[in-house]
């Protein structure tokens, strides 16, 4: 008797375990049907010493002979047109040899860096004003979110195409000097184009760093990271048409490690 009651039991609590799995737990049905898998969280912060941290400065030079730049017509929409200025593309931003608009990040190094974490920072904004992006290039940390906004007198459109799984696209429009929209931005990417639908000369482009540790160059091709816990890095540099060079480095505590990059029109 003892053993068919202890066989039962068994089976009750197997069929428990079987109904509390249910596919509903590991895929979310959205309102309109469509399925998701969850989201992974983010790693746990680890804190940092701050009598331990240093830096990485440098800056992205261009060798040779800066490419042309490109006069954009605007004349397909009047309001564009009549901006009072001239548009150019601005895929080179070169100033006197030095190269502005280049992603630099943290690609790998000590966990204490590749696991640090902090307060939620304001959305960094993107504005369209001059029937362009500005700034070209922009970038925030995993979970930070993008302000965008309309500054012109005519529509545009926001379109982003990332190319990481699980990271979903953004298309909406807005309206003359409409409602600032602001999204979020949840998996690591680099270069995540932004379109215009209603202007095709409107391009920038997002970076999704995985650490806070990043810079945009600025237009004399300058950047510095801060607060970096002591140890050895990979740290990257990526361009829109040029790709993205890795250089190996040491940071010491207190230190400022130095990182110059250089590059080359294909």
């Amino acid at each position: 008797m003892r053993r068919i009651c202890g066989w039962l039991f068994a089976v009750a609590v197997a069929g428990s375990a079987l109904n509390g799995c249910k596919s509903g737990d590991s895929v979310k049905q959205h309102n309109d049907g469509s399925a998701s898998t969850p989201s992974s969280p983010a790693p746990s912060s680890v804190p940092l010493d701050p009598a331990t941290l240093g830096a990485v400065s440098g800056t992205i030079h261009f060798a040779g002979k800066a490419p042309e730049k490109v006069k954009i017509d605007m004349s397909m929409d009047p309001v564009c047109s009549m901006t009072g200025a001239d548009n150019f593309a601005e895929q080179y931003a070169v100033k006197d040899g030095k190269l502005g608009n280049v992603y630099v990040y943290i690609k790998s190094g000590p966990p204490a860096a590749m696991l640090s974490g902090g307060p939620t920072p304001a959305p960094v904004v993107l504005d369209q004003t001059g029937c362009k992006y500005g700034p070209h290039v922009i970038a925030v940390v995993r979970g930070g979110a993008v302000e965008f906004r309309n500054s012109d007198s005519t529509m545009h459109n926001i379109h982003t195409m990332p190319t990481v799984v699980g990271s979903q696209p953004i298309d909406i429009s807005q309206g003359p000097k409409g409602t600032p929209q602001v999204k979020q931005f949840n998996q690591p990417e680099v270069m995540i184009p932004v379109r215009c639908n209603n202007h095709p000369w409107m391009n920038a482009f997002i970076n999704v760093s995985a650490t806070p540790f990043f810079a945009v160059t600025d237009a004399d091709g300058h950047f510095t990271i801060s607060g970096l816990p002591a140890g050895t890095y990979t740290l990257a540099a990526v361009h829109e048409k040029m790709g993205e060079q890795t250089m190996t480095l040491k940071v010491e505590p207190k230190g400022t490690a130095k990182a110059d990059f250089s590059f080359s029109a294909k």
